[in-house]
């Protein structure tokens, strides 16, 4: 039935609402296209790193850390494969039995625990980092959903205390924090890389999508360091500090001829690879970074200055009668007062009367260029962090007392590893040689200090010091020539120098033919009795330059049967 028979059935509608409604579709289409060209055009990139997020991740690719090694290889700091515990809390779920289980295989508290996946937390959180492989593989028994593992690694020290100051530690994201570790930091860390990959919605990588940037692995790291030496330096350090009673020990071990350290310990120590109860005050490398007055071990020093002045001969004759030299309100007292004595008899006595005559006969100029020539005063730059530089004092602030008592190693501070290098003066043709920590391939020269001759003058006195009638027979060796300086001085505290304290020390050279080995002892505050540095630095360096010549196969300088026994002889007894 036609609408226009029942105009009840039909519609009319106003023309301008039919114009109205085709503009506002046409308006609303026009909206949309411009929308989707802007999106499309202007925020094209946008919106695809938008959709991305969706499925794709950079993944970093960790570089391996390198490997520390000793000079013929044996690994010293290795980077072990771990696991890490993580939870993704979005996925997170638990049950209070579950939360027990996973707390007792941590090692957590379960308050801890709960602490840590509290509903404040958001996104990924670390139970525990650096757990051994199989222990991880338990966590993951418990299939707890969102709980998932990251491989780490960590470092471990084969070596353990005996090499702990050397190689230092790495915190646990593998960056060094002390020691070799911090040094060369920037070659054994190397750089890390990425990758883009695909991921499904339970997170699991379904495609590689590109390499973005290739890591860089660490590099491997070879000290200059001998292991077996390194062994035998520690052992005798840590049974001469126990049976000495001592606070603390060090002791340097170098290669004359090219200038590297063979061994280099502290007692005390720590264990880098359990540092549960870390202490500071152990970890610091003491042959390195502490001073300390040398005492006797700085006249040779003052006698080679003497020598070279052209004034004095091994020979010629020092007023020492009476064994106290008076300074104004001072008095220079020897131990054991004799008569007058020769340079190579003051040096084999340890006089300080005589030492301080010879320095007070030369311009204080000339005694601090040797010093400072000798590289006290200045960093030894042995290539690890922290390196102290001592004090030497300009000469033109020397009182004649201070002259004096300079001679024999009182108001100057020195390391140990400084007074070890000073002593390479005296081992070759009279140059001092760079030292350095990593394995050197390439001969160095040294720098010259004194002349050839006075160097083997020198040698020849030092070694009377090791012979009967010096301040040290115990440091000799059986089958080579030792030769070798004393010390015993008195310890400041509180600016006076304590009566019944003492830093004891010996330096040795051997074979003192033609040295190839330079041994330096230092036995801090010895309380069980003895302490010249005769008695209890002495015996030290006597074990480990022994032991190392036999290892570097260094062939003898003495006939066997003509070698005297340590033990049945007296040192003769110094301090200052």
């Amino acid at each position: 039935m036609s609408p226009d028979r029942l105009p009840h059935l039909s519609l009319k509608l106003p023309v301008w609402r039919t114009r109205f409604v085709l503009v506002c579709l046409i308006l609303g289409f026009t909206g949309l296209g411009v929308r989707a060209m802007y999106l499309q055009g202007m925020e094209h990139e946008d919106l695809q790193a938008e959709g991305a997020k969706r499925y794709a991740r950079t993944l970093e690719m960790p570089a391996h850390r390198g490997m520390i090694t000793d000079r013929h290889g044996e690994p010293l700091a290795v980077s072990t494969p771990v696991d890490s515990v993580g939870v993704s809390l979005w996925k997170f779920s638990i049950t209070d039995a579950q939360r027990k289980q996973l707390a007792g295989l941590l090692g957590l508290d379960p308050a801890e625990v709960a602490k840590k996946l509290s509903p404040d937390q958001r996104g990924v959180v670390f139970l525990k980092r650096h757990l051994p492989p199989e222990q991880a593989a338990r966590v993951m028994a418990l299939d707890v959903p969102g709980i998932f593992l990251q491989r780490e690694h960590r470092r471990y020290y084969p070596a353990g205390d005996v090499l702990s100051h050397v190689l230092g530690y790495t915190d646990i994201d593998e960056h060094g924090t002390e020691g070799i570790e911090l040094a060369q930091d920037g070659q054994l860390a190397g750089r890390p890389g990425s990758r883009r990959v695909i991921k499904d919605l339970k997170g699991r990588v379904v495609e590689d999508v590109e390499r973005v940037r290739a890591p860089r692995q660490g590099q491997d790291v070879a000290l200059s360091i001998d292991l077996k030496l390194q062994y035998i330096a520690y052992r005798e350090l840590k049974q001469a500090v126990t049976l000495h009673k001592a606070k603390a020990g060090s002791i340097v071990v170098l290669d004359s001829e090219s200038g590297e350290i063979l061994a280099l310990a502290n007692v005390p120590t720590f264990n880098p690879n359990n540092r549960a109860k870390y202490e500071p005050s152990r970890a610091r490398n003491r042959a390195l970074v502490d001073l300390f007055e040398p005492g006797s071990t700085l006249k040779p020093f003052t006698i080679a200055a003497a020598l070279e002045s052209g004034r004095y001969t091994p020979q010629t004759v020092i007023q020492t009668a009476g064994g106290a030299l008076p300074l104004g309100n001072h008095v220079i007292r020897d131990v054991h007062a004799g008569g007058n004595m020769t340079v190579s008899e003051v040096l084999q006595r340890s006089s300080n009367v005589g030492t301080a005559r010879m320095a007070l006969s030369l311009p204080s100029h000339d005694l601090w260029t040797m010093l400072s020539s000798s590289g006290f005063g200045t960093v030894p730059r042995v290539g690890f962090p922290g390196e102290a530089g001592g004090r030497l004092r300009d000469p033109k602030s020397w009182k004649q007392i201070e002259q004096a008592t300079m001679s024999y190693g009182h108001g100057i501070s020195v390391s140990l590893m400084q007074l070890a290098r000073a002593y390479t003066v005296f081992c070759g043709d009279g140059e001092l040689m760079p030292l350095t920590l990593l394995k050197r391939t390439d001969p160095v020269a040294g720098v010259p200090v004194v002349s050839a001759k006075t160097a083997l003058a020198m040698r020849e006195m030092l070694q009377l010091v090791t012979q009967p009638g010096g301040t040290a027979p115990k440091a000799q060796v059986v089958g080579y020539r030792v030769a070798g300086k004393t010390g015993t001085a008195h310890k400041l505290v509180n600016g006076n120098y304590a009566p019944d304290r003492y830093a004891s020390s010996f330096v040795g050279l051997a074979p003192a033919s033609r040295p190839r080995l330079i041994v330096a002892v230092l036995i801090d505050e010895p309380s069980a009795g003895q302490h010249y540095g005769g008695q209890v630095a002495a015996p030290v360096a006597s074990a480990v330059l022994a032991g190392a010549l036999r290892v570097l196969s260094v062939p003898p300088d003495l006939p066997i049967p003509r070698t005297p026994l340590p033990s049945v002889v007296d040192a003769v007894g110094e301090e200052v």
